[in-house]
C-alpha cells in the first residue's frame, strides 16, 4: 500500500492585536520626544538671542546664565533704533525691505512666465534651454562676483542698492525651475478652454494660470524674500565705502561692531529686530510650503 507523506507547516506565530498597538504607541512617544528636542534645540539659539535682547550687559556673561532676563530692559532696542554716524538701522531696514520687495517681485514674476513658458509653449530647443538654464545653478556665485562687480562699476552702479536688485528682477534658475515643475501638473483642459474662448498664451498664463500658481507664488516669494533679506555678501562688495544710508540690515548689523569692543546687548536687540519680518512673512505663508513642494515634485 502507498504510504500518504502528510506535510507539516510550521506555525506562523501573528502578532495580537494588543501588542501590536502598543508598539504603535511605543514608537508614536518616541517620534514626538526626538522631535521635540530636535525643535528645541533649533529653538534654544533663537530663544537666547532674545532673552540676550533685553538683558543689561553686566548680566550677559554671568554663571549660570540668566535665561529670563533680570532686570528686564528695553535700553538696548532704543540704543539700535537711534541712528548714529556708524550704523542706521531704521534706514537700513526701509533699504532691505524695498530691495528685498522689488527684486522678490520681479523674481517671481519673472521665473513664473518663464517656466511657464517652458512647461506649456512647444518652440524649437526647448529642452536644450532648459538643460542650459539648469546647468547654471551648478556654477558659484563667487565664480561670477569678479566679472559682475567691475560690469557694476563701468554702469556707475556701485555704493547703489541697483546691483542687488536689478540682477534678480529678470528671475533666477531656481525659480524657473520650480515654475515649470508646478504648471506642468495643471490639467491641459485648462490651455485649451482658453484658446476656444480666443485667448492668447499671454491671457492664459496671466488669467488661467497664474491664480491657480498661489502656492509656487507664495513659497518663491517666501524663499526669494528670505535670501536677499539675510544677503551680507552682495552688500558688503558693492555697497562698503558708502554713506551709512545706503546699507541694508545685515550690514548695518556688522557695522554695530567696533574696533575693540562688541555690545552684543544692541547686536542681539538688532538682530531681533532684522527676525521680525522673516518671522511674520513665514506664519503667513507657511501652509504654501507642502503644498507646492508635494505638487512640483509629481511629474517633470
Amino acid at each position: 500500500m502507498a504510504q500518504t507523506a502528510t506535510i507539516t507547516h510550521p506555525t506562523v506565530r501573528t502578532r495580537t492585536p494588543a501588542k501590536h498597538r502598543q508598539r504603535q504607541i511605543v514608537f508614536r512617544i518616541l517620534s514626538y520626544v526626538l522631535l521635540i528636542a530636535f525643535a528645541l534645540a533649533i529653538l534654544l539659539p533663537f530663544f537666547w538671542m532674545l532673552s540676550t535682547a533685553f538683558k543689561e550687559e553686566r548680566g550677559l556673561f554671568v554663571l549660570p546664565p540668566q535665561w529670563i532676563p533680570n532686570p528686564f530692559t528695553f535700553a538696548n532696542f532704543e540704543r539700535v533704533l537711534t541712528p548714529t554716524p556708524q550704523a542706521n538701522i531704521p534706514m537700513a531696514f526701509v533699504n532691505s525691505m524695498f530691495v528685498a520687495l522689488t527684486s522678490t517681485i520681479g523674481e517671481v514674476f519673472m521665473g513664473t512666465l518663464a517656466g511657464f513658458a517652458f512647461a506649456r509653449m512647444r518652440f524649437p530647443g526647448r529642452g536644450k534651454f532648459f538643460g542650459l538654464l539648469l546647468a547654471t545653478m551648478m556654477i558659484p556665485g563667487v565664480v561670477t562676483l569678479v566679472p559682475s562687480f567691475i560690469l557694476f562699476k563701468e554702469l556707475g552702479w556701485l555704493r547703489t542698492l541697483a546691483p542687488l536688485i536689478v540682477p534678480v528682477m529678470f528671475g533666477t534658475a531656481f525659480a524657473v525651475f520650480l515654475s515649470r515643475q508646478y504648471f506642468a501638473t495643471l490639467p491641459q483642459e485648462l490651455e485649451e478652454a482658453g484658446k476656444i474662448d480666443g485667448a492668447n498664451m499671454f491671457q492664459i498664463y496671466l488669467l488661467i494660470m497664474l491664480p491657480l500658481a498661489k502656492p509656487i507664488i507664495a513659497t518663491l516669494f517666501v524663499l526669494g524674500f528670505i535670501a536677499r533679506w539675510n544677503d551680507y555678501l552682495g552688500p558688503l562688495i558693492y555697497l562698503s565705502g558708502g554713506k551709512p544710508e545706503t546699507f541694508t540690515i545685515p550690514l548695518a548689523l556688522a557695522s554695530l561692531q567696533g574696533a575693540y569692543t562688541l555690545e552684543w546687548t544692541t547686536l542681539m536687540a538688532g538682530s531681533t529686530v532684522a527676525l521680525l519680518p522673516i518671522v511674520i512673512l513665514f506664519f503667513i505663508f507657511q501652509r504654501y510650503f507642502v503644498e507646492s513642494i508635494a505638487l512640483t515634485g509629481i511629474k517633470g
